[in-house]
């Protein structure tokens, strides 16, 4: 897969980015670059490897699950701008 002008325009747009026409063609360039690099991917061979979240082996520390209402309520409503009965307030959005 290859970028041309139009694409590298459409992306723009799209990211709303202004794009001078003079970075155009680096851009084209650069973006093809990346794709080509993304191409080579698909040629590694990955069969035998499994399938992990992370590069370094790791454990999590499970801790007993407690349920609590957190006893901040108070301070947490301190951050609101309008609050009701306990509750953040917020405007009606739909009549």
């Amino acid at each position: 897969m290859s970028v041309d002008r139009d694409t590298v325009l459409k992306i723009a747009r799209l990211s709303r980015i202004k794009l001078e026409d003079e970075r155009v063609e680096p851009l084209m360039g650069e973006l093809n670059n990346i794709l080509a690099w993304v191409e080579q991917l698909d040629g590694v061979d990955t069969t035998d490897v499994a399938p992990m979240t992370s590069a370094v082996e790791t454990s999590l520390a499970w801790r007993e699950d407690q349920v609590s209402d957190g006893e901040c309520a108070e301070d947490v409503l301190k951050n609101a701008p309008v609050s009701e009965y306990g509750f953040f307030a917020v405007p009606k959005v739909i009549e």
